[in-house]
């Protein structure tokens, strides 16, 4: 079984909220996976491949916007699609 759309490439920054500059929606249509330092990480926010860094929601701190406090983690970031 062959997949007859066509999968975007993945860009070097990405956020999955819609406000951010680095959201694209057609990447959304399909799974995505970011590794860490060789580990899967299902709670990143957003990612940069090229400085190495994602970004993790904070377990219950909030902004004044009412948006979850991001945590940056560096390390080696690698994204795919499952």
């Amino acid at each position: 079984m062959t997949d007859t759309t066509a999968r975007p490439d993945l860009p070097d920054r990405l956020a999955i909220n819609p406000r951010s500059p680095h959201y694209v929606a057609a990447i959304f249509e399909h799974d995505i996976g970011i590794r860490l330092n060789g580990k899967e990480r299902f709670d990143v926010e957003e990612y940069c491949i090229s400085e190495g860094w994602v970004k993790i929601a904070a377990t219950k701190a909030l902004d004044r916007h009412g948006q979850p406090m991001l945590i940056k983690v560096k390390g080696s970031v690698e994204a795919f699609y499952r």
